[in-house]
Protein backbone atom coordinates (compact mmCIF):
# COMPACT_ATOMS: atom_id res chain seq x y z
CA UNK A 1 0.00 0.00 0.00
CA UNK A 2 1.38 3.67 -1.15
CA UNK A 3 -1.40 5.75 0.54
CA UNK A 4 -0.34 9.66 1.78
CA UNK A 5 -1.20 11.53 4.84
CA UNK A 6 -3.12 13.87 2.47
CA UNK A 7 -5.04 11.10 1.88
CA UNK A 8 -6.24 10.08 5.13
CA UNK A 9 -7.07 13.48 6.06
CA UNK A 10 -9.42 13.39 3.22
CA UNK A 11 -10.73 10.18 3.91
CA UNK A 12 -10.97 10.97 8.07
CA UNK A 13 -12.98 14.35 6.93
CA UNK A 14 -15.35 12.76 4.33
CA UNK A 15 -16.34 10.39 7.58
CA UNK A 16 -16.14 13.25 9.68
CA UNK A 17 -18.58 15.23 7.60
CA UNK A 18 -20.69 12.33 5.72
CA UNK A 19 -20.07 14.68 2.98
CA UNK A 20 -18.11 15.22 -0.03
CA UNK A 21 -19.13 18.96 -0.60
CA UNK A 22 -18.50 19.57 3.14
CA UNK A 23 -15.46 17.80 3.54
CA UNK A 24 -14.03 20.08 0.65
CA UNK A 25 -15.20 23.22 2.34
CA UNK A 26 -12.95 22.16 5.59
CA UNK A 27 -10.01 21.43 3.59
CA UNK A 28 -10.41 24.85 1.65
CA UNK A 29 -10.18 22.03 -1.60
CA UNK A 30 -12.48 21.77 -4.49
CA UNK A 31 -14.85 19.05 -4.30
CA UNK A 32 -13.60 17.27 -7.73
CA UNK A 33 -10.06 17.47 -5.39
CA UNK A 34 -11.73 15.76 -2.64
CA UNK A 35 -13.11 13.05 -5.13
CA UNK A 36 -10.24 11.91 -6.77
CA UNK A 37 -8.36 11.76 -3.35
CA UNK A 38 -10.94 9.86 -1.96
CA UNK A 39 -11.03 7.29 -4.98
CA UNK A 40 -7.32 6.72 -5.40
CA UNK A 41 -6.64 5.95 -1.24
CA UNK A 42 -10.19 3.89 -1.93
CA UNK A 43 -8.07 2.05 -5.14
CA UNK A 44 -5.92 0.71 -2.08
CA UNK A 45 -8.38 -1.48 -0.77
CA UNK A 46 -10.58 -4.44 -1.59
CA UNK A 47 -13.04 -4.04 0.70
CA UNK A 48 -14.90 -0.91 -0.33
CA UNK A 49 -14.71 1.92 2.47
CA UNK A 50 -17.71 4.20 1.11
CA UNK A 51 -20.72 3.52 -0.52
CA UNK A 52 -23.54 6.06 -2.26
CA UNK A 53 -27.30 5.21 -1.62
CA UNK A 54 -29.47 7.85 -3.52
CA UNK A 55 -27.19 10.57 -4.01
CA UNK A 56 -25.99 10.47 -0.25
CA UNK A 57 -22.56 9.15 0.66
CA UNK A 58 -22.24 6.56 3.44
CA UNK A 59 -19.36 5.03 5.31
CA UNK A 60 -19.23 1.22 5.74
CA UNK A 61 -18.79 -0.43 8.52
CA UNK A 62 -15.24 -1.23 7.14
CA UNK A 63 -14.48 2.30 6.19
CA UNK A 64 -15.23 2.87 10.17
CA UNK A 65 -12.35 1.27 11.26
CA UNK A 66 -9.48 2.84 8.37
CA UNK A 67 -11.52 5.84 10.01
CA UNK A 68 -10.66 5.19 13.32
CA UNK A 69 -6.71 3.98 12.20
CA UNK A 70 -6.16 7.20 10.38
CA UNK A 71 -7.62 9.65 13.06
CA UNK A 72 -4.75 7.76 15.06
CA UNK A 73 -2.34 8.44 12.38
CA UNK A 74 -3.27 11.67 11.75
CA UNK A 75 -2.53 12.70 15.68
CA UNK A 76 0.41 10.82 15.78
CA UNK A 77 1.96 13.30 13.47
CA UNK A 78 0.56 16.41 14.76
CA UNK A 79 1.79 15.03 17.95
CA UNK A 80 5.46 14.90 16.26
CA UNK A 81 4.88 18.56 14.86
CA UNK A 82 3.83 19.73 18.43
CA UNK A 83 6.82 18.17 20.06
CA UNK A 84 9.21 19.66 17.07
CA UNK A 85 7.49 23.06 17.48
CA UNK A 86 8.02 23.17 21.62
CA UNK A 87 10.96 22.38 21.50
CA UNK A 88 11.72 25.53 19.28
CA UNK A 89 9.69 27.03 22.49
CA UNK A 90 6.53 27.47 20.34
CA UNK A 91 2.87 26.79 20.76
CA UNK A 92 1.04 24.16 18.36
CA UNK A 93 -1.94 22.11 17.80
CA UNK A 94 -5.86 23.07 16.86
CA UNK A 95 -7.33 25.53 19.26
CA UNK A 96 -11.27 24.32 18.54
CA UNK A 97 -14.08 26.90 19.03
CA UNK A 98 -17.89 27.10 18.57
CA UNK A 99 -19.06 30.40 18.45
CA UNK A 100 -23.01 31.51 17.93
CA UNK A 101 -23.74 32.88 14.64
CA UNK A 102 -23.57 36.93 15.84
CA UNK A 103 -20.97 35.83 17.53
CA UNK A 104 -19.05 36.13 14.29
CA UNK A 105 -18.85 39.69 14.47
CA UNK A 106 -16.81 39.21 17.91
CA UNK A 107 -14.51 36.08 18.16
CA UNK A 108 -12.28 36.66 15.23
CA UNK A 109 -11.01 39.89 16.75
CA UNK A 110 -10.36 38.48 20.11
CA UNK A 111 -8.11 35.88 17.98
CA UNK A 112 -6.04 37.95 15.69
CA UNK A 113 -2.82 38.66 17.73
CA UNK A 114 -3.42 34.89 19.45
CA UNK A 115 -2.93 33.67 16.19
CA UNK A 116 -0.41 35.86 14.34
CA UNK A 117 1.87 34.97 17.64
CA UNK A 118 1.63 31.52 17.24
CA UNK A 119 1.85 30.55 13.74
CA UNK A 120 1.99 26.90 15.05
CA UNK A 121 -1.59 26.88 16.49
CA UNK A 122 -4.52 25.68 13.66
CA UNK A 123 -7.71 27.34 14.35
CA UNK A 124 -10.96 25.60 13.68
CA UNK A 125 -14.25 27.70 14.31
CA UNK A 126 -17.41 26.46 13.81
CA UNK A 127 -20.32 29.22 13.65
CA UNK A 128 -23.73 28.31 14.22
CA UNK A 129 -27.03 28.83 16.51
CA UNK A 130 -26.70 28.98 19.99
CA UNK A 131 -28.67 25.38 20.44
CA UNK A 132 -25.49 23.69 17.99
CA UNK A 133 -23.11 25.61 20.11
CA UNK A 134 -24.27 23.88 23.24
CA UNK A 135 -24.44 20.57 21.81
CA UNK A 136 -20.51 20.88 20.42
CA UNK A 137 -19.56 22.24 24.49
CA UNK A 138 -21.65 19.46 26.26
CA UNK A 139 -20.47 16.48 24.09
CA UNK A 140 -16.81 17.87 24.99
CA UNK A 141 -16.12 18.45 20.99
CA UNK A 142 -14.51 22.12 21.43
CA UNK A 143 -12.25 23.66 23.91
CA UNK A 144 -14.47 26.84 23.87
CA UNK A 145 -17.85 28.57 23.26
CA UNK A 146 -19.17 31.88 22.64
CA UNK A 147 -22.22 32.69 23.65
CA UNK A 148 -24.17 36.00 25.06
CA UNK A 149 -26.54 34.10 27.15
CA UNK A 150 -25.61 31.17 29.78
CA UNK A 151 -27.59 28.11 29.67
CA UNK A 152 -29.29 27.40 32.94
CA UNK A 153 -28.77 23.79 32.65
CA UNK A 154 -25.09 23.39 31.75
CA UNK A 155 -22.33 23.84 34.47
CA UNK A 156 -19.63 26.26 32.87
CA UNK A 157 -16.90 28.09 33.85
CA UNK A 158 -16.67 31.92 31.86
CA UNK A 159 -14.57 34.74 30.97
CA UNK A 160 -17.00 38.01 30.65
CA UNK A 161 -15.24 39.53 26.89
CA UNK A 162 -17.40 42.42 25.50
CA UNK A 163 -21.34 44.13 26.46
CA UNK A 164 -23.71 42.70 24.01
CA UNK A 165 -26.31 45.77 23.30
CA UNK A 166 -29.42 45.10 21.34
CA UNK A 167 -31.85 47.80 20.33
CA UNK A 168 -35.08 48.37 18.43
CA UNK A 169 -34.04 49.18 14.43
CA UNK A 170 -35.65 50.44 11.11
CA UNK A 171 -33.74 51.67 8.24
CA UNK A 172 -33.85 55.48 7.55
CA UNK A 173 -36.94 55.04 5.60
CA UNK A 174 -39.07 54.19 8.43
CA UNK A 175 -41.71 56.83 8.68
CA UNK A 176 -41.95 55.02 12.49
CA UNK A 177 -43.50 57.47 15.35
CA UNK A 178 -41.38 57.07 18.00
CA UNK A 179 -43.79 59.11 20.54
CA UNK A 180 -45.68 55.89 20.12
CA UNK A 181 -46.01 54.02 23.27
CA UNK A 182 -44.08 50.33 23.12
CA UNK A 183 -48.04 48.28 22.83
CA UNK A 184 -48.70 50.72 20.16
CA UNK A 185 -45.22 50.52 18.37
CA UNK A 186 -44.95 46.73 18.41
CA UNK A 187 -48.62 46.73 16.74
CA UNK A 188 -47.61 48.94 14.38
CA UNK A 189 -44.92 47.05 12.78
CA UNK A 190 -44.16 43.64 10.99
CA UNK A 191 -41.19 42.75 13.39
CA UNK A 192 -38.57 40.36 12.46
CA UNK A 193 -37.59 37.28 14.57
CA UNK A 194 -34.39 35.03 14.59
CA UNK A 195 -34.95 31.01 14.42
CA UNK A 196 -36.11 29.06 17.53
CA UNK A 197 -32.54 28.40 19.61
CA UNK A 198 -31.16 31.57 18.83
CA UNK A 199 -29.73 33.56 21.48
CA UNK A 200 -30.68 37.07 20.24
CA UNK A 201 -34.33 35.42 19.67
CA UNK A 202 -34.52 33.66 23.47
CA UNK A 203 -33.19 37.82 24.25
CA UNK A 204 -36.20 39.89 22.25
CA UNK A 205 -38.65 36.77 23.26
CA UNK A 206 -37.67 37.58 26.74
CA UNK A 207 -38.28 41.63 26.65
CA UNK A 208 -41.86 40.88 24.52
CA UNK A 209 -42.72 39.02 27.80
CA UNK A 210 -41.23 41.36 29.95
CA UNK A 211 -42.61 44.41 28.60
CA UNK A 212 -46.72 42.43 28.37
CA UNK A 213 -46.40 43.36 24.27
CA UNK A 214 -48.83 41.70 22.27
CA UNK A 215 -47.08 41.24 18.61
CA UNK A 216 -49.80 41.06 15.57
CA UNK A 217 -46.93 40.54 12.91
CA UNK A 218 -43.75 38.85 12.91
CA UNK A 219 -41.52 37.11 10.47
CA UNK A 220 -39.17 34.32 11.05
CA UNK A 221 -35.11 34.25 9.55
CA UNK A 222 -32.59 31.84 10.31
CA UNK A 223 -29.19 34.22 10.47
CA UNK A 224 -28.87 37.83 11.79
CA UNK A 225 -27.38 38.78 8.57
CA UNK A 226 -30.48 37.42 6.62
CA UNK A 227 -32.43 39.89 9.53
CA UNK A 228 -30.18 42.66 8.82
CA UNK A 229 -30.77 42.48 4.97
CA UNK A 230 -34.29 42.09 5.35
CA UNK A 231 -34.96 45.48 7.78
CA UNK A 232 -32.88 47.18 5.26
CA UNK A 233 -34.98 46.55 2.32
CA UNK A 234 -37.99 47.78 4.48
CA UNK A 235 -40.03 44.21 5.49
CA UNK A 236 -40.10 45.09 9.07
CA UNK A 237 -37.80 46.11 12.17
CA UNK A 238 -35.99 43.91 14.38
CA UNK A 239 -34.21 43.87 17.93
CA UNK A 240 -30.45 43.14 16.89
CA UNK A 241 -27.06 43.60 18.87
CA UNK A 242 -25.34 46.83 18.07
CA UNK A 243 -22.29 44.84 17.49
CA UNK A 244 -23.56 43.48 14.24
CA UNK A 245 -24.68 46.75 12.58
CA UNK A 246 -22.64 49.46 13.49
CA UNK A 247 -21.11 49.84 10.29
CA UNK A 248 -25.53 50.25 8.64
CA UNK A 249 -25.51 52.87 11.44
CA UNK A 250 -22.55 54.77 10.47
CA UNK A 251 -23.58 55.09 6.62
CA UNK A 252 -27.01 55.82 7.74
CA UNK A 253 -28.84 53.17 6.33
CA UNK A 254 -30.61 51.94 9.75
CA UNK A 255 -31.37 53.66 12.74
CA UNK A 256 -32.20 52.96 16.33
CA UNK A 257 -35.50 53.05 17.59
CA UNK A 258 -36.06 54.31 20.83
CA UNK A 259 -38.29 52.54 23.11
CA UNK A 260 -38.67 52.01 26.88
CA UNK A 261 -37.00 48.74 28.08
CA UNK A 262 -34.01 48.57 25.45
CA UNK A 263 -31.16 48.22 24.91
CA UNK A 264 -31.12 44.74 26.92
CA UNK A 265 -27.35 44.14 27.79
CA UNK A 266 -26.26 40.49 27.65
CA UNK A 267 -22.08 39.90 28.38
CA UNK A 268 -19.91 37.83 25.30
CA UNK A 269 -18.61 35.18 27.26
CA UNK A 270 -16.44 32.48 26.47
CA UNK A 271 -17.21 29.13 27.96
CA UNK A 272 -16.33 25.90 28.81
CA UNK A 273 -17.28 22.85 30.69
CA UNK A 274 -16.54 23.61 34.64
CA UNK A 275 -13.54 21.09 35.57
CA UNK A 276 -12.82 21.08 32.35
CA UNK A 277 -8.68 19.99 32.03
CA UNK A 278 -7.47 22.13 29.40
CA UNK A 279 -4.29 21.00 27.65
CA UNK A 280 -1.51 23.64 26.85
CA UNK A 281 -3.10 25.43 23.81
CA UNK A 282 -6.36 26.57 25.01
CA UNK A 283 -4.64 27.27 28.34
CA UNK A 284 -2.47 29.35 26.84
CA UNK A 285 -5.23 31.04 24.93
CA UNK A 286 -7.11 31.36 27.96
CA UNK A 287 -4.06 32.96 30.02
CA UNK A 288 -3.85 35.71 26.46
CA UNK A 289 -7.47 36.93 26.70
CA UNK A 290 -7.24 37.48 30.91
CA UNK A 291 -4.15 39.68 30.02
CA UNK A 292 -5.26 41.36 26.41
CA UNK A 293 -8.99 41.22 26.35
CA UNK A 294 -9.51 44.51 27.66
CA UNK A 295 -7.05 46.20 24.75
CA UNK A 296 -8.77 44.09 22.10
CA UNK A 297 -12.13 45.36 23.10
CA UNK A 298 -10.88 49.18 23.12
CA UNK A 299 -8.93 48.93 20.30
CA UNK A 300 -11.56 46.84 18.05
CA UNK A 301 -14.83 47.95 19.86
CA UNK A 302 -14.27 51.37 21.13
CA UNK A 303 -16.61 53.25 18.37
CA UNK A 304 -19.47 50.61 19.91
CA UNK A 305 -19.26 51.65 23.02
CA UNK A 306 -18.98 55.56 21.98
CA UNK A 307 -22.05 55.36 19.94
CA UNK A 308 -23.81 53.24 22.97
CA UNK A 309 -23.21 55.88 25.54
CA UNK A 310 -24.36 58.82 22.59
CA UNK A 311 -27.82 57.17 22.81
CA UNK A 312 -27.98 56.75 26.55
CA UNK A 313 -27.34 60.92 26.49
CA UNK A 314 -30.62 60.92 24.12
CA UNK A 315 -32.35 58.80 25.75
Amino acid sequence: MNYTLHQLLVFQKVVETVSITKAAESLHLTQPAVSIQLKNFQDQFDIPLTEVIGRKIHITEFGQEIAVLAENIINQVQAIDSKTMAYKGQLTGRLKIAVVSTGKYVMPYFLGDFLNEHSGVELHMDVTNKSMVMKSLENNEVDFALVSILPKAVNLEYLDLLDNDLYLIGNTRSSLNEKMDPEEIFQEMPLIFREKGSGTRQTMERFIEGSKISIHKKMELTSNEAVKQAVLAGLGYSIMPIIGIKNELVAEQLRIISVKGLPITTKWRLVWLKGKKHLPLPLAYLEFLKKEKEKIASRFFGEVTAEKEILKKEA
